[in-house]
């Protein structure tokens, strides 16, 4: 059921507020280019299509070179928000807040109206930073305990398993774990491919492209290049276009994305578990690779659990064992053209199915509980 009071204002979905109705209350918001960007705008419009309550966004937008707001932005963002929640004539039904950092405004809306349900979605770096070495994490993890504590009766969504037990290191008990989603498609596929492997994605640690060029490239046939589609990297990772056999492609937008993902004799997903302790709240990327016609060869670790479907969209791998990914990768490039095909012809349908948006918003949707019947 679509909400026919939703209007399109640049990109927002404004909505008059009534007792049934939903605010999405989020610092990551396009142009800013991200995982959590692509939740909210998914999610939100999914949420129109699937229900027939009110659906308003509140949202601070990046800025235009694709990057998040600046901290000044993000603390008036926070405050007006506050002041808005408080000063509103008709309060939610729910308040749905984009990701845990911003906690406090629930307490906000709580203050307002004891009868709005808070909902808040954990991702990933928003409840991994605590793990991290120094006092910013330090001071940060303190702020989750706090929150935890004083939103006990909040509904958590988390994006996976690895999410939800990351979460309860600070004290937050997920209510329900929803996994991601992508509307990314490719043509049927031939069941032909061109002779190189596919990265795409940030190049950092727990990412893994360093480690892959260091420890599996080495054991492929030579002619077996790597290509490396992404934006922003670690120093630490700038060792991968040192070597001769990588190509790097830059940032690539979704068409050319699709055509890369579908020629790649397959896509990799290396990611490692760092000394750092962060990890993949969810691994969109091996989703994506899949929907669009690729096939996905990913690390056994965190939230790719979920983002895979073993067997089926996907082949996991143990993370950091370079020989069983020479293994996979050489199973992989030992199919005949029709076994290539059937396989992503079973892949590509399971990720229609079930990695839909739609989904996303019916769990969310039972995730809110009776509050909006």
């Amino acid at each position: 059921m679509v909400c026919g009071e939703a209007l399109d204002r640049g990109d927002r979905l404004i909505v008059h507020m009534t007792e049934r109705s939903i605010l999405f209350l989020t610092r990551k918001w396009p142009p800013a280019v991200g995982g959590m960007e692509t939740y909210s705008v998914k999610l939100t419009q999914a949420l129109v299509r699937c229900t027939d309550a009110p659906v308003q966004v509140m949202a601070l937008p990046g800025r235009r070179n694709g990057l998040p707001p600046t901290a000044i932005r993000l603390l008036a963002f926070g405050v007006i928000s506050a002041l808005r929640l408080l000063l509103r004539h008709r309060p939610p039904a729910i308040l749905h807040v984009g990701d845990l950092a911003l906690w406090p405004l629930g307490l906000f809306a709580r203050l307002r109206s004891r009868r709005t349900q808070v909902v808040i979605s954990v991702h990933g770096t928003d409840v991994a930073y605590p793990r991290r070495k120094g006092f910013g994490p330090r001071a940060y993890g303190y702020y989750l305990r706090t929150g935890s504590r004083l939103m006990r009766r909040a509904g958590v969504i988390a994006n996976s398993d690895a999410t939800r037990d990351v979460a309860a290191e600070t004290g937050w008990r997920t209510k329900q774990v929803v996994p991601l989603a992508t509307d990314f498609a490719g043509p049927p596929p031939t069941g032909e491919c061109d002779p190189y492997i596919l990265f795409a994605g940030r190049l950092v640690e727990r990412k893994g492209c360093a480690w892959f060029v260091r420890n599996v490239l080495p054991l492929l046939p030579s002619h077996i290049r790597l290509k490396v589609a992404g934006t922003g990297w670690d120093e630490s990772e700038w060792q991968v276009f040192d070597d001769p056999r990588v190509d790097f492609l830059g940032s690539l937008d979704s068409e050319a994305l699709v055509e890369a993902y579908r020629r790649a004799c397959c896509v990799v997903v290396p990611n490692i578990e760092p000394g750092s302790g962060e990890y993949e709240g969810f691994g969109l990327v091996a989703t994506e690779a899949a929907a669009a016609g690729g096939v996905v060869v990913a690390s056994r670790t965190g939230g790719l659990v979920q983002a895979v479907e073993d067997g089926i969209t996907g082949i996991l791998v143990t993370a950091g064992d370079a020989s069983r990914w020479q293994a996979a990768i050489y199973r992989i490039a030992s199919w005949t053209p029709g076994e290539r095909q059937a396989f992503l012809l079973r892949s590509m349908e399971f990720c229609r199915s079930y990695y839909s948006w739609d989904r996303v918003a019916s769990e969310t949707l039972r995730a809110y509980g009776q509050r909006l019947s």
